[in-house]
């Protein structure tokens, strides 16, 4: 076990360490294709949601507040990511375990912020959806551009707020034992749990982030989807019900990809004793195999999308022998 305790004066009253170890997965033979593979996913990851943000831009047609909601569903996947990824290859490809105190506090904000923000813009999707099946008549007037900027504006300043009273909280820790985070990113609760002083604040804000952020989201976008259950049944041509529920199809595909790896790893740790690299794996994958996906299934699933898409290549079709002829 790494510690620096015989480094630390015994006088000092917070110890706080120069340095984490990042452990990672243990005993795994050839685990560097794994994060080669992550290589693969951030790419994608990137290119994918760049697209999907490219053609509702270019699209005025798609400048609704429905679309408002997927633009930033795209940009909280694609900053996720980037802070989730890069991080990760640069910690275990390139073998830099090491990481300064101030600099692990940094990563933990940034990773659980975006994976805050990807929760809450699902709760988002599903409340559009709630409103445009239950209250079709009212949709434009409740769910204007506007209404979105301003709910989403305040779901960052909650998702931050929650993130930097965990921080706080962070730095009042004593660190005098181990340096060694078991995971694969300097993530809170294997952080906090290497704290020799009083945690329990730190434990509690923890499951309040959990509660708030995955639980509570969860039950909501439940809760809307039992509404448009009961809305739809009310619907009576069943051509119609098929047509109102085929909006919905992309953002269930979504939730499924977020929430079921995250919510199975909670689900098993209270049942049984999780081993780590089952732990790391399912939630490093839950984490970005979603916002890889995300802008395939909104393309494949959106019939406004792929019109938008067609559009475009039209365009550029015409665009390329205007060019040719002035060669």
């Amino acid at each position: 076990m790494i510690s620096f305790s015989s480094a630390v004066s015994p006088n000092a009253t917070i110890v706080r360490p120069p340095f984490f170890f990042v452990s990672g997965f243990s005993n795994i033979p050839h685990v560097k294709y794994y994060y080669i593979f992550m290589c693969f996913v951030y790419v994608v990851t990137v290119l994918g949601n760049s697209f999907i943000m490219l053609i509702i831009y270019m699209d005025r047609n798609l400048h609704t507040a429905k679309y408002v909601i997927v633009f930033h569903l795209a940009v909280v996947d694609m900053c996720g990511s980037t802070a989730l990824i890069p991080k990760l290859i640069d910690t275990f490809l390139f073998d830099n375990q090491f990481i300064a105190f101030e600099a692990c506090l940094a990563n933990m904000f940034f990773v659980q912020f975006f994976t805050f923000m990807q929760s809450l813009t699902l709760v988002v999707l599903a409340y559009d959806r709630f409103i445009a099946i239950c209250f079709p008549l009212k949709y434009h007037i409740i769910i204007t551009n506007v209404a979105m900027v301003v709910i989403l504006a305040v779901l960052w300043i909650l998702s931050a707020g929650l993130v930097i009273a965990g921080l706080a909280f962070m730095t009042r820790l004593s660190f005098c034992k181990s340096i060694v985070i078991n995971s694969y990113y300097c993530g809170y609760g294997p952080m906090f749990r290497l704290a020799c002083n009083d945690n329990f604040p730190n434990y509690i804000m923890s499951i309040m982030g959990i509660t708030i952020m995955f639980v509570g989201a969860l039950v909501l976008i439940v809760a809307t989807y039992v509404c448009i259950i009961f809305a739809l049944l009310k619907i009576a041509s069943p051509e119609e019900r098929l047509r109102a529920m085929k909006t919905c199809t992309s953002h269930l595909i979504v939730v499924a990809l977020f929430y079921l790896p995250i919510s199975s790893i909670y689900i098993a740790a209270i049942v049984t004793i999780v081993p780590p690299n089952v732990r790391i794996i399912s939630t490093s994958l839950s984490c970005t195999i979603a916002p890889m996906l995300n802008p395939i299934i909104y393309t494949l699933k959106t019939e406004e999308i792929i019109k938008a898409i067609q559009k475009l290549f039209n365009r550029v079709k015409i665009i390329k022998p205007e060019v040719n002829q002035y060669q």
